[in-house]
């Protein structure tokens, strides 16, 4: 008599658990200005240090100023599963915390853990995994992790609050964008789309990973020795959403050249099936009163807005291997022109 064999448990797919993924969950960027408008002015009367970047710009994380021209970077980022596997959920989701010191021209050297998990519903095992994943990212960063905190939450979330070291007078802003300078992306877009599609389908997107699981160090370390003050990194508000926060704080308006904007494999396929997410769509809805689409079709100006999760720096200058995708001109009637 033939025995019964137990079938072989389901793998979890920590995507089906959440509403959205990674930076695409962000709250819209201009629900958020509203949010922190009128508190850009706030401070304490008798501060402990000089607060030397805040809420002004919109800028990727916090700048104290410190004894002998140094700086501490100030930052914290976390979100819902944007990937199945819990490990290398983890890995993206610290990745991504990081690249905000390394946006400002930054070292981290400090983090620690931000943990949301429906502990009814996913085993502690998992949990153990995410941030074990997180550990690994941040060991190959070179920054230490010194605990966290963590919740019950219906949601998995995970993220990091990282503290780093810069030179103040070296540091990158949203703000420094000059004209005549050009435009350099360190890398490809199209995780938002590939991300999109992997939650429906359980198709994975192996560039997409690697893309993501790319500590932005050396784009960060090659910015500052090639002099570059202006930058960001390219999250949940997509190319133009950051591109459009860069600009109006500089003055300036932004060129973007379409054709010169590298991609990830499947990108262009996975936006013609349909794998769009709800904050691509509303980024290019914030954009668009500022922005010359006339030149491009509107699948073009969706993948240009695409929700970035653990996206490349975007920079006033040129760095070796990135691409020029574009330059930044007077101010003229638009803030973003993209041709």
């Amino acid at each position: 008599m033939a025995i019964a064999q137990e079938a072989p448990p389901a793998r979890t797919r920590l995507t089906q658990y959440a509403h959205g993924g990674g930076c695409a969950c962000k709250i819209p960027p201009g629900e958020l200005e509203a949010v922190v408008a009128g508190l850009t002015a706030a401070g304490p009367a008798d501060p402990a240090a000089e607060l030397v970047i805040g809420l002004d710009d919109g800028d990727d994380a916090a700048v104290v100023r410190i004894a002998g021209g140094q700086g501490i970077v100030l930052t914290t980022d976390f979100f819902t599963p944007v990937v199945d596997d819990a490990h290398t959920f983890g890995r993206i989701a610290a990745t991504n915390a990081l690249s905000d010191v390394y946006a400002m021209g930054g070292t981290p050297v400090v983090a620690v853990n931000l943990l949301g998990w429906p502990r009814d519903v996913l085993p502690a095992e998992l949990a153990a995994e995410v941030l074990r994943g997180g550990l690994e990212a941040a060991q190959e960063a070179g920054c230490h992790v010194g605990g966290g905190h963590s919740i019950d939450d219906p949601e998995p979330k995970y993220g990091m609050a990282v503290t780093g070291v810069v030179d103040v007078d070296r540091v990158i802003t949203n703000s420094a964008a000059l004209a005549g300078t050009p435009l350099s992306l360190t890398k490809p877009l199209g995780i938002g789309v590939l991300n999109n599609r992997m939650k429906a389908t359980g198709e994975v997107s192996e560039e997409a990973v690697a893309a993501m699981t790319t500590l932005n160090r050396d784009a960060g370390r090659a910015a500052v020795a090639a002099g570059i003050r202006a930058g960001t990194d390219v999250t949940g508000f997509g190319l133009l959403g950051h591109l459009y926060k860069m600009a109006r704080a500089s003055g300036v308006t932004a060129v973007v050249d379409a054709a010169a904007v590298p991609y990830l494999t499947g990108a262009r396929e996975a936006l013609a099936t349909g794998f769009v997410s709800g904050g691509t769509r509303r980024n290019l809805d914030w954009v668009r009163p500022h922005t010359d689409l006339s030149a491009v079709s509107e699948d073009e100006a969706l993948l240009l807005a695409d929700a970035q999760t653990s996206g490349g720096l975007l920079l006033g200058g040129e760095v070796p291997g990135a691409p020029v995708i574009g330059e930044f001109v007077p101010r003229g009637e638009h803030v973003v022109i993209v041709r």
